[in-house]
């Protein structure tokens, strides 16, 4: 079977499925209307024109009603009245008013769809008081029954797609966020990095030998290399987001090493000690973790001044701890503001249930701590 969105696509839209809709509105009503005829009396010619008349008019209206669909409204429901007013034959064509009524409150015009209902219900009203007429009052009760139904699916609808696209752009603010994080840790730790090592190189050429200028700017090869690397395989996968995972996997403590290396090359002094059963961590906790750890020590290499980096990681039986701390300046600017590095972290730790905090250390020095939870996913 196709699916669903398939199915839905081949189906006709806009003007042509409101064309579509007045033929096969149309064509009930007729073939309604002369099975009746066939059974009755001959009609009388004036009679049987009108009616025609009406029943094409008020189906003709469907096609426009998208460009004014209030006067449309009142067009059908004012057209079916008189049909009935002036033909022996009771047809289905409220049919189309009931389906104008429906639109209007699936596009929101709540009280012009009230008030068409309302003008249907008391035309039908006054019908019962002629004596000629053999309405009576449950007729109106059942019309205004299904008025008010009509009315409600169609605000039900217009509730259930206004909340759909309230979650799309949540979803769509969401993963703007977390492709703003993802390229901040990716390029910025490793720009970061770069510019370091090229500072460092700089003052290495003025004061001592070439191999010793050299050591740096390797790094800074190395550094850029690893930036091209990631920025395309966070791009591979943006370009991907319909198809298939990529295979390649993401980064994770299992390269902390990596990053400590990168960072002695910067001129920081990194250790790392781990706490605790070390464990497999679910990827969203690893992932998180590992750009905590990447961020923090790009602040430390950027900010801080720091010559010493402790990166500390306690494996507990619910969360990962992550301490990272140097004896430095701190990585908040010069108006004392969180730059977009910590923000990033912050909301990474929050969306795993977790928390992290960033500040100066009481002795000197600065600190980022964050616990994240295992969650329900436990390696």
């Amino acid at each position: 079977m196709p699916p669903l969105d398939r199915i839905r696509s081949r189906l006709p839209h806009g003007a042509r499925a409101d064309a579509l809709l007045a033929l096969v509105v149309f064509v009930v009503v007729g073939l309604v209307a002369e099975g009746q005829r066939l059974g009755q009396a001959r009609e009388e010619l004036g009679s049987l024109i009108a009616s025609w008349a009406l029943i094409t008019a008020v189906c003709a209206a469907l096609l426009i009603r998208r460009r004014h669909p209030v006067a449309v409204g009142w067009f059908t429901v004012l057209g079916t009245g008189a049909y009935y007013l002036v033909s022996d034959i009771d047809g289905p064509l409220v049919i189309v008013p009931i389906v104008v009524l429906y639109a209007l409150a699936a596009q929101g015009r709540i009280k012009a769809a009230a008030g068409m209902a309302a003008a249907m219900v008391a035309g039908l009203f006054a019908a019962t008081l002629t004596d000629s007429s053999d309405l009576n009052g449950t007729a109106v009760f059942m019309l205004a029954g299904w008025l008010v139904a009509v009315v409600a699916l169609g605000n039900g609808r217009r509730s259930r797609m206004a909340y759909a696209e309230e979650e799309a752009r949540l979803r769509a603010t969401e993963e703007r966020l977390r492709i703003a994080r993802e390229l901040h840790d990716v390029i910025g730790h490793n720009i970061s990095m770069i510019n370091v090592q090229a500072g460092a190189a700089r003052h290495r050429l003025k004061k001592e030998p070439a191999p010793q200028a050299e050591a740096a700017l390797t790094a800074i090869e190395s550094a850029s290399r690893e930036t091209l690397r990631e920025l395309r395989a966070t791009l591979d996968v943006l370009r991907r987001a319909d198809e298939d995972a990529p295979r390649a996997p993401a980064p994770g403590l299992a390269r902390a090493d990596e990053l400590v290396s990168s960072a002695r090359l910067g001129g920081l002094a990194v250790r790392i000690e781990r706490t605790g059963s070390v464990r497999e961590l679910p990827a969203a906790v690893d992932l998180a973790a590992y750009r905590i750890v990447q961020e923090s020590l790009t602040n430390a290499a950027r900010h801080s001044g720091a010559g010493e980096v402790t990166v500390r990681l306690a494996y507990g039986t619910s969360d990962l701890t992550v301490t990272v701390e140097d004896e430095g300046r701190g990585a908040q600017d010069r108006t004392g503001r969180e730059g977009s590095g910590i923000t990033g972290m912050r909301e990474r730790a929050r969306a795993l249930g977790g928390e992290l905090s960033a500040g100066p250390r009481p002795d000197g020095g600065f600190a980022v701590r964050a616990r994240l939870p295992y969650g329900s996913t436990q390696a």
